[in-house]
């Protein structure tokens, strides 16, 4: 034992008090000869902070072998606390603003006239299916949840009676059927009409949503619900996927779900809204720059009243469009999940999947059934609220829906599709109706229906938005809507 200073010798500590390693403690009962005044050798280099590090050195046998342990980990544990901080700062570096919901009357106001309207829709292709040409009030009593009704479907179908005739059973006087009105029946022979003619604009709209997805494959119960919303015919699972067998197959999962999937990639379509909408613009060649990946797509933003003065907004929207955009139709999965990155490309894949509807609108539970398919985030919904300057979300009608604020504008859309405005004249026959009754029928000669435009009667009230809670500013920490908005459907 080397010894230390003469008044105290150095002892070496008992094993009960500092245990020795089993590597550390054979090497000290077997020692190799002539190894008193040899240094140890030195452990491998280790790579602590980005820089190459030498361990330290093993002092001489009078000092515990436990001190040697403690110092490499020391580092190794230093390194670990200055990675795992770096990656912090890599993943949140934008600073976070919770807004506050406001309402926009006139969208409340499109959503809830909408709904009846999809409703009649979904009732003038139920009678078409039947094999009796008509429904009995009988076989709809259920149906109120399935069609989003806040009334029963027996009194909805009475309200309008330029759409659905009543009359009774031939064999049970007491139940009331319902057969279509010669108006509904023009009004859907328009729709085939219209459907056959933008055939290759619906085969676009349904390969895109197939291409953004990771197995280019959706569901069947998830693609049917949104059928009213892309816009496809009633029946396109027999018309529609068979007349493309070179876009779309039809494939059974091992648990026995039926799948659409996508059979071929067109580059073509692999073009997102916003980058049309850029490319048609090319303002100040940004649009060029992108493409050289040089610069940044913008979303477009339409603030509530209120928001966009502030600096706390104006700051958040800054950074947040710097950030680079991606393709809603590249691949996600290299992405790390909770970084800013991948939440703007979540808001990319929302904006596109809005974009592809015809209304520019649909409900939060049909894009939470594609949440897989999508690769989004569990919370994803939280999206909505966070950027109110690109969603708008509605509590109208027991249900909660999602609005794409770029496609509207004093309460009507952008760029209404073919299809929108045949809904609209289908509108325009159910409010007469609604106004005057059975009397109704006679108002609506079939010129009109056949006219181009029919001039909407209703009045659609200017954007005006009120904002909820209190007015000490918009960027309080508030999650109430969150969670209201969760806790729904």
């Amino acid at each position: 034992m080397i010894s230390g200073p003469a008044s105290r010798p150095l002892k070496a500590p008992p094993r009960s008090v500092v245990p020795t390693p089993p590597l550390l403690r054979s090497a000290a009962s077997n020692p190799p000869p002539n190894t008193a005044a040899r240094p140890a050798e030195p452990l491998p280099e280790q790579v602590c902070g980005g820089r190459r590090r030498r361990a330290p050195k093993l002092r001489r046998r009078g000092l515990p072998p436990m001190s040697f342990r403690t110092e490499a980990s020391g580092g190794l544990f230093s390194a670990l606390r200055r990675s795992l901080l770096h990656q912090h700062q890599q993943c949140r570096r934008i600073t976070k603003v919770r807004l506050k919901w406001v309402k926009n009357r006139s969208l409340d106001h499109v959503i809830d006239t909408e709904t009846d309207l999809k409703a009649a829709c979904l009732l003038k292709d139920a009678i078409k299916r039947s094999s009796t040409g008509f429904l009995t009030a009988k076989s709809v009593a259920d149906w109120q949840k399935a069609l989003g009704l806040t009334v029963p479907v027996l009194r909805f179908l009475r309200r309008y009676p330029t759409l659905f005739h009543e009359f009774p059973h031939a064999r049970y006087a007491g139940l009331p059927c319902f057969k279509l009105t010669d108006a509904a029946l023009l009004l859907d022979s328009q729709e085939k009409s219209i459907h056959q003619n933008h055939e290759h604009d619906t085969v676009e709209r349904l390969s895109k949503v197939l291409m953004m997805t990771k197995t280019k494959t959706v569901p069947l119960q998830s693609l049917i619900p949104l059928k009213w919303d892309l816009g496809l015919p009633d029946n396109f699972m027999k018309t529609l996927i068979p007349n493309h067998p070179d876009h779309f197959r039809f494939v059974k999962a091992a648990s026995g779900d039926a799948y659409l999937k996508l059979v071929n990639w067109p580059e073509s379509y692999a073009v997102s809204a916003l980058e049309k909408r850029n490319e048609s613009n090319e303002v100040g060649g940004e649009y060029r720059q992108f493409k050289r990946g040089q610069t940044a797509l913008a979303f477009p933003m339409n603030f509530p009243r209120g928001y966009g003065a502030q600096k706390k907004v104006k700051a958040w929207m800054e950074e947040f469009q710097k950030l680079p955009y991606i393709s809603p139709y590249e691949d996600s999965r290299h992405i790390d999940p909770s970084s800013d990155l991948m939440e703007k490309r979540v808001v990319g894949v929302l904006h596109e999947i809005l974009s592809l509807t015809i209304h520019k609108k649909t409900k939060r539970n049909y894009l939470r059934s594609l949440r897989e398919e999508l690769n989004l985030p569990h919370k994803f919904t939280r999206i909505f609220t966070r950027y109110p300057g690109i969603f708008y979300l509605s509590l109208k009608c027991k249900t909660t829906t999602v609005a794409l604020r770029e496609g509207y504008r004093r309460g009507k859309l952008v760029d209404p599709h073919p299809l929108v405005r045949l809904r609209e004249k289908f509108y325009h026959v159910m409010r007469t109706g609604l106004i005057y009754r059975g009397r109704g029928l006679g108002m609506i000669p079939p010129e009109e229906i056949l006219l181009d435009d029919v001039e909407d009667e209703t009045e659609q009230e200017e954007s005006e938005e009120e904002e909820l809670g209190t007015s000490e500013g918009c960027c309080e920490e508030t999650s109430e809507m969150d969670d209201e908005s969760d806790g729904q459907e």
